[in-house]
């Protein structure tokens, strides 16, 4: 049956809502791993400690080692109305951020909110495609703050407040670089015995870094995927990453991307058949009809129905095999999203 690939709701399907992880399972690396082999059309199950049976000593891991820091703030307006703000990025006016506001209409001038008796902020009622800006006072240091007043910023399909151990849980084991607002969630499942193991191996590890923001994870709204409008998301690629990838490719050992946000870099940064290096912003809109350039082989979790995230893999793994897969994942009840179960997907 023809299907058109750039209507969102071709990437539609159905969940049960009890699939969808509300807690990551009890140790990283006892998720379960569904194994797809694009070649041949084969789906095998396992669990993630055994990642180490897919990989050959060469193989390249890239790994985001994005950090996620306490985004959600929680403040009163003068007269006390309680106002939610989820600081996103900061922009180039010193202390200044974009943010998102709830309820966003309860606040049509701008104005200050308190957070603590040493932290508030400046709120712009001027909206630009659903965020503000927020200018920010506070003793100290910025992210020293937000850690004493500020909370991690679990996705809403996560239908709980976070708790005290979803700061060391939502947080990949090598995170490192503080900027981001969601986990880049494939990466949740390594421990550091299994990182050890896979090195020992021979296994090599790489790490860049993309700040996941309001781009990765905001919803498609439109009905032609093509006219979805990507926000950009600061990305780097340091020279010994660089210099790493170039040299496996040029030996034919595989790449592997930990996460989408490692795949969507890798590819926004690599040029006239080299991967470059440097910093800058991606808004790179991955969809059926891409061509990869660098990935061989991708370890991800699994993502919202109609999202841009599985438009991503419909384009690496074909649409068919996707869907496929997920309603294989479905019947054999694995967990979804953020801490869900996983997928290692290899051509």
């Amino acid at each position: 049956m023809s299907v058109d690939l750039h209507l969102r709701q071709s990437y539609h399907y159905d969940l049960p809502q009890e699939l969808i992880a509300q807690f990551p399972a009890q140790k990283r690396d006892e998720s379960r791993l569904m194994h797809l082999k694009c070649g041949s059309r084969e789906i095998c199950h396992r669990h993630f400690r055994s990642l180490g049976d897919l990989l050959h000593p060469g193989d390249v891991l890239v790994v985001n080692n994005s950090k996620v820091f306490p985004a959600r703030i929680y403040g009163k307006k003068d007269n006390g109305t309680p106002i939610q703000v989820l600081l996103l990025h900061p922009t180039k006016e010193s202390d200044t951020w974009k943010c998102l506001v709830q309820p966003g209409k309860r606040v049509r001038q701008d104005q200050w909110l308190t957070f603590s008796d040493t932290f508030r902020g400046y709120l712009y009622a001027k909206e630009d495609d659903g965020m503000r800006e927020i200018r920010l006072e506070y003793r100290g240091e910025l992210f020293s703050e937000l850690e004493a007043i500020g909370h991690i910023p679990l996705p809403p399909y996560i239908e709980r407040s976070d708790i005290a151990s979803d700061k060391e849980r939502y947080q990949t084991v090598y995170a490192s670089e503080i900027g981001s607002v969601a986990a880049p969630t494939a990466g949740l499942h390594f421990t550091d015995a299994l990182i050890s193991a896979l090195k020992e191996k021979g296994v090599i590890f790489t790490e860049l870094t993309l700040h996941v923001g309001i781009g990765t994870f905001r919803p498609v709204k439109v009905d032609n995927i093509l006219d979805h409008n990507m926000h950009s998301e600061c990305a780097e690629v340091s020279a010994e990453t660089a210099a790493i990838i170039n040299q496996a490719k040029m030996e034919g050992r595989r790449i592997i991307t930990v996460g989408t946000t490692s795949t969507r870099t890798l590819e926004s940064f690599f040029e006239d058949g080299t991967m470059r290096h440097g910093n800058r912003w991606t808004d790179i809109f991955i969809y059926p009809g891409f061509k990869f350039q660098v990935t061989d082989a991708l370890i991800t979790n699994f993502h919202l129905p109609e999202s841009t995230l599985l438009m991503m893999i419909s384009a690496f793994a074909g649409y068919h095999f996707i869907k496929e897969a997920y309603a294989e994942a479905v019947a054999k009840r694995y967990r979804f999203f953020s801490y869900g179960d996983a997928m290692f997907i290899e051509l």
